[in-house]
């Protein structure tokens, strides 16, 4: 693992900047290609889907899981890049008469975002086209965006950290190397980590620059509002789960026990709490860097405020 160190040199947001120039992509010409999902295939791997879970499942059951939960990973990331965005060009507003290679390497960030967000907006009509009608996705971006950009920079940029972190993760560890998966579908989040990868150096650096302006009191709001910002995702995913087991059951073609659809439900929040949580929480970059800017009771707060969500998501 890299140390922490907290560097704004002009060096390391040159660097960012120099690695964006050269993985630039384009959605068209370099991620979609004229190609459609293959629904024959799955989409998100074993693994990131817990697909284990559903052991009454036969095997075109849960690889219509892992289409179903693979269709919310798309639009979950396009949710949660709505606020990303627009918190990094808020930040950037402290380099406009500044640093113009940290601006410029933020408004890049931007810019990556907002492709992104186009990208997983027309992920889902791709896979609207190919999937029977009943799927809803409820969270509504700016209404989330709204709530998460009302708390404070500091817990904002924390929770950008650990997302783009654990996005990373689930390419590295699941999606590269999974050969069981749409292959539209993985280089939709190879093309997707290749930027990502700058992202997070980025959401570091600015995370680190904001806790050295704060007072004691300032970072300890911030760990408030991270503590909120985890139970505002929870909430997201325990109607989004509920949302998602209701369209399998509709589209399924047989019926299933009051038993089994408790037993879907369960599955289904563990998986997301896996994904948008657990994950990103057990990742040793974030549980660093996050150390390095939280004191002992601080941790201690925030683990015991995560020990439901985390005991169940690995234990279900």
């Amino acid at each position: 693992m890299q140390p922490i160190t907290h560097d704004p040199s002009p060096e390391r947001y040159a660097k960012c900047i120099d690695a964006s120039k050269r993985i630039r992509w384009d959605i068209d010409k370099d991620v979609i290609r004229g190609r459609q999902f293959d629904f024959t295939r799955k989409f998100l791997p074993d693994a990131l889907a817990r697909i284990e879970r559903f052991s009454f499942l036969s095997a075109g059951e849960k690889k219509l899981v892992s289409q179903i939960q693979g269709r919310t990973y798309t639009n979950m990331f396009g949710l949660v890049e709505r606020f990303i965005g627009a918190k990094v060009l808020d930040v950037s507003r402290d380099h406009w008469l500044g640093d113009q290679v940290a601006l410029e390497a933020l408004v890049r960030f931007t810019d990556e975002e907002l492709k992104h967000q186009e990208l997983f907006r027309r992920l889902e009509g791709m896979i609207a086209a190919g999937m029977p009608q009943g799927y809803t996705f409820l969270p509504q971006p700016n209404d989330v965006a709204n709530v998460v950009l009302g708390k404070s920079t500091w817990a904002v940029l924390a929770l950008t950290c650990h997302i783009e972190l654990f996005s990373q993760q689930h390419y590295r560890q699941s999606i590269e190397n999974d050969p069981e998966d749409s292959p539209l579908w993985k280089d939709v989040f190879f093309y997707h980590w290749k930027e990502e990868s700058q992202h997070a150096i980025l959401d570091e650096m600015e995370w680190k620059r904001e806790h050295a302006k704060l007072t004691a009191r300032e970072r300890e709001a911030g760990v408030d509002d991270l503590i909120a910002l985890v139970a505002a995702v929870d909430g997201i995913l325990q109607v989004q789960s509920a949302a998602d087991v209701d369209y399998f059951l509709r589209i399924a073609q047989r019926p299933f026990t009051k038993a089994q659809v408790q037993e879907l439900k369960a599955a289904m929040l563990a998986a997301y709490r896996w994904q948008y949580i657990v994950t990103g929480c057990q990742n040793e970059r974030f549980q660093a860097v996050l150390a390095s800017l939280t004191t002992e009771a601080q941790m201690a707060r925030i683990g015991k405020a995560l020990a439901p969500i985390m005991g169940e998501a690995v234990a279900a």
